[in-house]
C-alpha cells in the first residue's frame, strides 16, 4: 500500500505539552501522540518535528507573553522543550521556530510551492492553527489529522477544527483512517 502524498509536519509534541503539571499541558496529549504513531509509518521519510522555543530576547508583544509565562524563558536545550522521548528516538528532521506557526521557510521548502502538507500535534488551537493558516495562505494544500490532535481543552480543539474546515477547499479537516486509507 502507497502511504499518502504530501509531507507530515508533526507539530510541538514535547515535553512542556505532555506533562500534566506543565501550564501548558494538552490534557489529550495521549490521544493525539496515538495518532501521529499511527500516521508516522504512511508517511516514512517525509516527515518533520517541529518544536516551539522561547527566543532568547523576546521583543514586541512577545514581551508581555513571557511576562504571563515566566517558566518558559528557558533555553533550546531544556527539558521542557525535548520531543517526548517516544518522538526524538523518530525524529530525523527537526525545525525549531520561536513562534505559534511553523510555517518556516524551512518547513515551506520542504513541502514546496505545489506541495501537499498533513498536519498533526499539539496545541490545536494554537500552534496547529496558526501553521494552518500560514501554509494555506502560501498555497499549499494543507489537511488536519484531527484524531492526532489535541487542544488545550476539547471545546478549544473543536472550535479550531471547525474554524479550519471553513477553509476548505484549502484547508481539510480529515481523519488519520482518512488519511492511510487513501480517503483523505
Amino acid at each position: 500500500m502507497t502511504g499518502p502524498g504530501g509531507r507530515l509536519a508533526v507539530i510541538d509534541m514535547q515535553r512542556v505539552f505532555a506533562d500534566p503539571g506543565s501550564p501548558w499541558a494538552a490534557p489529550r496529549f495521549a490521544e493525539a501522540a496515538a495518532g501521529v504513531r499511527r500516521l508516522l509509518p504512511a508517511f516514512g521519510d517525509r516527515v518533520t518535528f517541529t518544536r516551539f522555543l522561547a527566543p532568547e530576547e523576546p521583543e514586541g508583544a512577545w514581551r508581555a507573553y513571557y511576562e504571563r509565562w515566566p517558566f518558559a524563558r528557558q533555553p533550546p536545550h531544556a527539558p521542557l522543550w525535548r520531543l517526548t522521548d517516544e518522538f526524538a528516538a523518530r525524529a530525523g528532521d527537526v525545525v525549531d521556530a520561536a513562534t505559534f506557526g511553523k510555517w518556516t521557510p524551512e518547513l515551506a521548502e520542504r513541502v514546496g510551492p505545489d506541495g501537499r502538507l498533513v498536519l498533526a500535534g499539539v496545541s490545536t488551537d494554537c500552534c496547529v492553527l496558526s501553521t494552518t493558516l500560514a501554509a494555506a495562505d502560501a498555497g499549499v494544500e494543507v489537511l488536519v489529522a484531527a484524531d492526532a490532535c489535541a487542544g488545550a481543552d476539547d471545546t478549544s480543539h473543536a472550535r479550531a477544527l471547525h474554524v479550519m474546515d471553513l477553509y476548505r477547499p484549502l484547508i481539510r479537516v480529515t481523519t488519520v483512517a482518512g488519511l492511510v486509507g487513501g480517503e483523505s
